[in-house]
């Protein structure tokens, strides 16, 4: 054992203990949380202008505060961007992350020096706790890959201003920066395809014993590998036994990422986001991601069949109910307040706080009132094909609402790894797990008012040309599972022909 794996051991229960404390205190700390963000922010122009220091309690921070999406927080931002200070938050942020919106274009989210541990030290946690939970500290003497966007920031008002993943890159521990890979000169490419290029020559001879990305990005690693190599990635890196990702469920890729690394290994699942780093997986054994009670965000949750009212309900932590789909609202040491994210979750448990993500609030089929949200097509589909044996690589769904001929319809655009040798079989099979799950759905059909959906199969790389054509190929990006118009279907019909 090399003393990096060595020293790792004692520190891993030492953070452990504090997160077994943490999640035993979790309203508390909301509650402590939520005084502490009011105090600190109740000079800034945001806490003028909704009297924070008159706030005592959370209910009357509820009937002060609105929601806010980016458009209605943009004002504020716009003040940032020009150099002003004390706006959201004391002072002037540290960086600025920007983010893609599917509405506003980039998104600028301010991090401040509040707010950076919660990015770091979260990440931290998630490896420390595996480290505790599971024995395996192996990994830390070997190479990881910390992928990220470009680490080479521009000044917006004086901030420096890029993707988080780049920010955060200048944040990897100095015990950690001679096993990070890919080479900063590498993360700086900003072509994708070039950029994958470069990682693979840096990694193809190293002993690479950590993975981190987003899975479609994974496979696509994976895939040049296997196609350098002609070896299971296993079998090229084998002392490769931990894999952490995030953005997207995971579950869509499982089959098809493990098949290319020729055995099992232990994944970690993560749920940072340019607002907030929200929750980890803390446990190999447990459902769920830990939620981050005590890391400077206080947190709200609205019922996802309230969204879209003129008063949604706003729950605290203590109200929330296992297997109840709810919006996520944060109130952050960032400076953002009452703030939509945008997100889905459910929680799984609340004692301790364990949420999966359950999809997008914009990312959803409602065309006839259905409301199909993405935990829904992602089940229907990935259960009918490992019950019949087939592999999917990527997928979306979108509605037909005027079709040539018929009744209208759902069209799912798959990418098959193998495509089922009878697809109207395959493609009745999830239509009858989406009516068990969705009774709108069920409704609709039985009242003839949609037939069954259609699957429309796509070539080979069919969603990776897509997302090359908008420029949007590698990194964080990814194609929503569901739209509520054709744009994408359309787009991805198109290189199909």
């Amino acid at each position: 054992m090399k003393l990096k794996s060595l020293l790792a051991k004692p520190y891993a229960i030492y953070v452990a203990r504090k997160i077994k404390r943490d999640r035993e205190n979790a309203l508390q700390h909301q509650d402590e949380i939520l005084k502490s963000l009011l105090k600190k922010a109740a000079n800034t122009v945001f806490g003028k202008q909704f009297k924070f220091a008159d706030i005592k309690t959370y209910e009357e921070f509820k009937a002060a505060v609105p929601l806010f999406d980016y458009e209605d927080l943009k004002p504020f931002i716009e003040q940032i961007k020009e150099g002003k200070q004390h706006v959201l938050w004391p002072g002037k942020p540290i960086y600025l992350a920007k983010s893609s919106g599917t509405t506003s274009g980039v998104k600028y989210l301010p991090i401040t020096k509040d707010s950076i541990d919660n990015h770091i030290d979260t990440a931290r946690n998630a490896l420390l706790m595996y480290m505790y939970e599971t024995g395996n500290t192996q990994f830390a003497d070997g190479k990881m890959i910390f992928l990220s966007g470009t680490p080479e920031l521009e000044r917006i008002g004086g901030i420096p201003t890029g993707r988080l993943s780049g920010i955060v890159n200048h944040h990897i521990p100095y015990y950690l920066r001679k096993n990070q890979l890919p080479s900063y000169n590498t993360n700086c490419i900003e072509d994708w395809e070039t950029k994958l290029q470069s990682i693979c020559d840096e990694t193809i001879d190293s002993n690479m014993t950590l993975i981190s990305g987003i899975p479609p990005w994974t496979q696509m690693y994976f895939d040049e590998l296997e196609k350098r190599s002609d070896k299971k990635i296993g079998e090229l890196f084998p002392n490769f036994t931990v894999m952490v990702y995030g953005g997207v469920n995971f579950e869509p890729y499982r089959q098809k990422l493990f098949e290319s690394i020729g055995k099992r290994i232990d994944t970690i699942e993560t749920y940072p986001a340019s607002e907030g780093f929200i929750a980890f997986q803390d446990s190999q054994e447990e459902p769920g991601l830990l939620l981050n009670t005590n890391s400077g965000i206080f947190f709200e949750f609205i019922p996802l069949n309230e969204i879209g009212s003129q008063s949604p309900t706003r729950l605290h932590l203590k109200d929330v109910e296992v297997g109840v789909n709810y919006a996520t609202v944060l109130n952050t040491n960032a400076g953002l307040f009452g703030y939509m994210i945008g997100d889905t979750v459910k929680f799984v448990s609340t004692n301790p706080y364990r949420i999966i993500v359950s999809g997008r609030i914009k990312h959803f089929i409602s065309a006839f009132g259905e409301h199909v949200i993405a935990e829904e097509v992602e089940k229907a589909l990935m259960q009918t094909a490992m019950e019949q044996h087939i592999k999917i690589i990527e997928f979306t769904v979108a509605p037909q609402v005027n079709p040539t001929t018929g009744l209208p319809y759902h069209e799912w655009l798959i990418e098959f790894d193998n495509t089922p040798t009878d697809l109207e079989k395959f493609a009745l099979a999830v239509d009858e797990k989406m009516r068990k799950l969705n009774i709108y759905y069920d409704d609709l059909i039985i009242g003839s008012i949609l037939k069954t959906l259609v699957i429309t199969p796509l070539q080979r790389n069919a969603f990776i040309n897509y997302m090359k054509s908008i420029g949007k190929l590698g990194g964080q990006n990814k194609v929503p599972r569901l739209s509520n118009d054709r744009n994408i279907a359309e787009e991805l019909i198109k290189l199909k022909n």
